[in-house]
C-alpha cells in the first residue's frame, strides 16, 4: 500500500511536534484552525507518526528539556495580556493562545484576575546547568575515547 504524502502543513505539524512534544502548539503554529481538536486527529494518523518519530530520531531528550526551559526563560506573554485585557474572547481565540509561560490562574470573587508566571530566572538557571551538563558529558566521552585508544596501543605492543 503506497504512503501517503504528508502536506506542507502536516510536515510543519511533524517539526513543530517532535520538538514540543504538544499537538495543540503544533497544530497552532501550524496554522491550523482549532489546534487543540486538529492537533489530537492528526496524531492519530500513521503516516504523521513515522514522520514524528523520523524527525524525533535527531532531538534527543535532553533538547526537547532545553526547549522548554527556553521557552519559560524567553517566551512571550503577549497572548496572556490579551487574554486579560480583551473582553471579547472566543474559544477559538483561547485555543490559539500560547500560554506555556502560566503557571496558575486565579479568578477572585469580585472579578480579579491574578496570574502567576514560571520563574524566568530558574528556567535560565536550568538551561545553564543543561549546558554546562552537557559539556562535561562531553569532556568525559573525549577523556575515555583517549583513554581507550592508550589502552589499545599498549595491547598491540606500539608503546615501545
Amino acid at each position: 500500500m503506497k504512503e501517503k504524502t504528508l502536506s506542507k502543513k502536516e510536515k510543519l505539524f511533524c517539526s513543530y511536534f517532535s520538538v514540543l512534544r504538544n499537538a495543540r502548539e503544533a497544530a497552532c503554529l501550524s496554522g491550523y484552525l482549532l489546534p487543540f481538536a486538529t492537533g489530537n486527529m492528526l496524531l492519530q494518523k500513521n503516516s504523521i507518526q513515522k514522520e514524528i518519530s523520523k524527525i524525533s530520531e535527531n532531538y534527543p531528550v535532553s533538547d526537547e528539556v532545553k526547549a522548554g526551559f527556553r521557552r519559560l526563560a524567553f517566551g512571550s506573554t503577549a497572548d496572556c495580556i490579551k487574554l486579560v485585557f480583551r473582553d471579547d474572547i472566543s474559544d477559538e481565540d483561547i485555543e490559539s493562545f500560547d500560554l506555556f509561560n502560566v503557571s496558575e490562574i486565579k479568578k477572585a470573587k469580585n472579578g480579579n484576575v491574578e496570574i502567576k508566571f514560571f520563574d524566568r530566572i530558574k528556567a535560565m538557571e536550568h538551561l545553564l546547568n543543561c549546558e554546562n551538563t552537557h559539556n562535561n558529558d562531553s569532556a568525559v566521552e573525549f577523556y575515555e575515547a583517549i583513554q581507550k585508544g592508550a589502552n589499545a596501543i599498549k595491547s598491540v605492543g606500539l608503546n615501545e
